[in-house]
């Protein structure tokens, strides 16, 4: 039997801030968009769920297949639902956070042509609404 739902409904994303300790500040990892929207923009790492998959699973397999990296111990740290903040249409996002080693070397993969550590407070253009997730969460996790 097969249930169909009349009512339109978000696609839902994880995304996720890498960071790793550069002296006394940090530096976060960055994905150059291989498709549109904001192709060639940088991004935080991340993607659309699976149907068979939670969301803590998309946000790994996320990271293993743009950056390389495994990150046993992502921790959530917002969900992001603005109206417009996806321009293909209605997407909600759950944002989660790592730390890494500077011996863990990321390499880019599948929707990423390039990955990249960026001091978390002299960042490029950011696609989305990256750039007001990593403010807030600037203020609320690393004060």
């Amino acid at each position: 039997m097969s249930f169909t739902y009349e009512y339109p409904r978000p696609a839902l994303t994880a995304d996720c801030i890498i960071l790793h300790k550069l002296g006394k500040s940090f530096e976060l990892l960055l994905i150059k968009r291989k498709h549109e929207p904001f192709e060639n923009h940088w991004a935080l790492p991340g993607g659309f769920m699976d149907m068979d998959e939670t969301i803590e699973n998309a946000a790994s397999r996320e990271l293993l297949e743009e950056t390389g990296l495994i990150i046993e111990n992502l921790k959530q740290f917002k969900t992001y639902s603005s109206i417009n903040r996806d321009p293909r249409g209605r997407t909600v996002s759950v944002i989660f956070y790592g730390f890494v080693d500077e011996n863990q070397l990321p390499k880019a993969g599948d929707d990423a042509t390039e990955v990249k550590w960026f001091n978390i407070n002299d960042l490029p253009k950011l696609a989305f609404d990256h750039e007001t997730i990593i403010n807030e969460f600037k203020l609320e996790v690393l004060k």
